[in-house]
C-alpha cells in the first residue's frame, strides 16, 4: 500500500530555534530572549540571538527542503517579529519575512504549514502577566487576524498553538521554562484555560471571515499505559489520561472539560476561573476545528505513586523522560526493564502511538489528524565525512509504519511532520541533541550538510511509503 496523494510528507521547526536575528528588522525580544540568558538555564548558556541563522537562510534551507521532496514544511511565526511588544503597531518587515519563506516555500511546490504560537511570547506581555491575564488572550487573537489577513490568501494550514501542556506546566509548575515559576498549580491550570479560550476566539474568527482552508490546534500526545494489571495501577493510567489527554483534547474537540478533572480540580480548588461566556466558546466552536494535530514522542507507562518525591524538570530532561511523579502525587512514571529508551531516557514505542490512535479514534470519533511532530533526538555519529544517523531512520521508520497501519485501520491522519527538518536549537539542551534531516556545522559557519537520513526520507517520500 502507498500512502495516499492527499497525505503530506513533512517535517517541522520553530521560530524561537531556528530564525536567530533575534534584535533584527524590528522584532521585539520575547520571553525566550530573556528567559535563555539567566545563567544557569539552559545548556552552556546557549540561546536564539543566533540559532542557525534561518533568517538570512531560508532560501538555502528550503532549498534542501525541496530537493528533499518535502512537500509540505510546518513552521512557525514569532510573535515579536509581529508585533514587538505584542500590541500595538505592526512591524512591516516581520510580515515581509514571513511572506517571503511562504513565497519561497511554494515556489518549490512545498505546503506551508504555520503554526501561530510556538512559545515565544512577546517580552512586554509575560512582564504584564503572560498567559495567566486575559488580556494576551485578546493580544494573540489580534495577533492571529493579523496573521490571517496577510498570508491567508496563500497559507491554508493553520495551527493556532504548539503543546499547550508543555509551556503551562513548565511555565508555572516545573519553572524549566518561562517565567520559572513552580509548583503554581492553580496558575497552570488558569493557563491552560485562557489558551484554549485564545484558540476558540481565533478558530471563530477564522471562520466567520470565510478563509479558505483549515485550522485546529497541536498538542503534545503521550497517552498512559498501566505497567500491570494491578487495580491501582489501572486506575493511575485512568488519572493520567484524564489530566495529560482529556483536559487538553476535550474543550477542543467536545467543547466541555472533562467531568472527572472538574470535580477533583473543585475538591482541590484549583479550578480555573472561567465565564459562562466562555464556556460557551469553547461548545459553539468545537465543531469548527478541522483537524487536531499530535506531537508523539513517547507514551507514559503509569503506576500508583508510592514515593514521597515531588514533581521536578531539570534542563536536563525536563520533559518525557520517566521517573516522577504527578503534579498531585496520585501516579508516577515509570522505566520498565521490557521497554526500549532512547540515549535521553524516552520510551521507543510506535505500537503504543498506534494504540494511542485508536483510543482517540474511540472518544473523538472521525476527526483529522496530522502527526505534527515525532522524531528521534540523539547525538549523530560523524563516520568519515557522513552524518551517520541510522537510528534515526529506524526510529522515524518504526513510527511512519504505525502511521501507514492507522490509515489502513481508518483512522483519518492526513500528514506527517517530522521534528525536526534540520538541527536546531533545542530550548534548554543547546546543540548537543540532534533531531534533523540536515546536519548544521556550528564549527564551520553553520555550513549545512545532508545526513543519511535526508536521504532515506526522500526515497520515502518519492515512493509514497510503499515499502515500509
Amino acid at each position: 500500500m502507498k500512502m495516499p496523494k492527499d497525505f503530506l510528507f513533512g517535517a517541522a521547526s520553530a521560530s524561537y530555534q531556528v530564525e536567530g536575528a533575534w534584535n533584527v528588522d524590528g522584532k521585539g525580544v520575547s520571553n525566550w530572549d530573556v528567559f535563555s540568558k539567566i545563567p544557569g538555564k539552559t545548556f552552556e548558556a546557549t540561546n536564539g540571538d543566533v540559532a542557525i541563522d534561518h533568517y538570512h537562510r531560508y532560501k538555502e534551507d528550503i532549498g534542501l527542503m525541496a530537493e528533499m521532496g518535502l512537500e509540505s514544511y510546518r513552521f512557525s511565526i514569532s510573535w515579536p517579529r509581529i508585533f514587538p511588544n505584542g500590541t500595538g503597531e505592526v512591524n512591516e518587515k516581520g510580515l515581509a519575512f514571513y511572506n517571503n519563506v511562504i513565497d519561497e516555500c511554494l515556489k518549490h511546490g512545498i505546503v506551508p504549514f504555520v503554526t501561530l504560537y510556538h512559545w515565544d511570547l512577546p517580552q512586554v506581555l509575560e512582564e504584564q502577566g503572560g498567559w495567566r491575564s486575559p488580556e494576551t488572550a485578546d493580544a494573540f487573537v489580534r495577533f492571529a487576524k493579523t496573521c490571517f489577513e496577510a498570508f491567508g490568501d496563500r497559507v491554508r494550514n493553520w495551527i493556532t498553538f504548539n503543546e499547550t501542556v508543555i509551556f503551562c506546566s513548565l511555565g508555572y509548575l516545573t519553572g524549566a521554562h518561562p517565567p520559572g515559576i513552580t509548583g503554581d498549580a492553580k496558575a497552570y491550570f488558569q493557563t491552560t484555560h485562557n489558551v484554549f479560550v485564545a484558540h476558540a476566539r481565533a478558530v471563530e474568527a477564522f471562520k466567520e471571515a470565510g478563509y479558505e482552508g483549515e485550522i485546529g490546534i497541536t498538542h503534545v500526545f503521550n497517552p498512559a499505559f498501566s505497567i500491570d494489571e494491578a487495580p491501582e495501577n489501572k486506575q493511575a493510567e485512568v488519572h493520567a489520561n484524564e489530566y495529560a489527554t482529556h483536559w487538553f483534547y476535550d474543550p477542543i474537540l467536545k467543547g466541555e472539560y472533562p467531568a472527572y478533572v472538574v470535580k477533583d480540580l473543585e475538591k482541590q480548588g484549583l479550578l480555573p476561573e472561567w465565564t459562562e461566556e466562555e464556556l460557551d466558546l469553547l461548545k459553539r466552536t468545537a465543531p469548527l476545528n478541522d483537524f487536531i494535530g499530535l506531537n508523539y514522542y513517547c507514551p507514559q507507562r503509569v503506576m500508583k505513586n508510592d514515593s514521597a518525591l515531588v514533581m521536578a524538570g531539570g534542563r536536563e530532561n525536563s520533559t518525557g523522560r520517566p521517573g516522577n511523579p504527578s503534579f498531585d502525587g496520585v501516579y508516577k512514571t515509570v522505566l520498565m526493564d521490557d521497554k526500549v529508551y532512547t540515549k535521553w531516557g524516552w520510551e521507543i514505542a510506535p505500537d503504543a502511538f498506534l494504540e494511542g490512535m485508536r483510543m482517540l479514534q474511540a472518544r473523538y470519533g472521525d476527526i483529522k489528524i496530522y502527526i505534527t511532530e515525532n522524531g528521534l533526538g540523539d547525538e549523530d555519529p560523524i563516520v568519515g565525512e557522513e552524518i551517520m544517523d541510522t537510528p534515526r531512520i529506524e526510529y522515524i521508520e518504526s513510527h511512519l509504519r504505525a502511521v501507514k497501519r492507522a490509515v489502513e485501520e481508518g483512522i483519518n491522519v492526513s500528514g506527517y511532520y517530522a521534528w525536526s527538518v534540520i538541527d536546531l536549537l533545542s530550548w534548554l539542551n543547546g546543540y548537543k541533541k540532534q533531531y534533523g534531516f540536515i546536519y548544521v556545522d556550528h564549527a564551520n559557519g553553520l555550513a549545512r550538510k545532508k545526513k543519511q537520513s535526508f536521504h532515506w526520507y526522500q526515497e520515502i517520500i518519492a515512493t509514497r511509503a510503499a515499502e515500509l
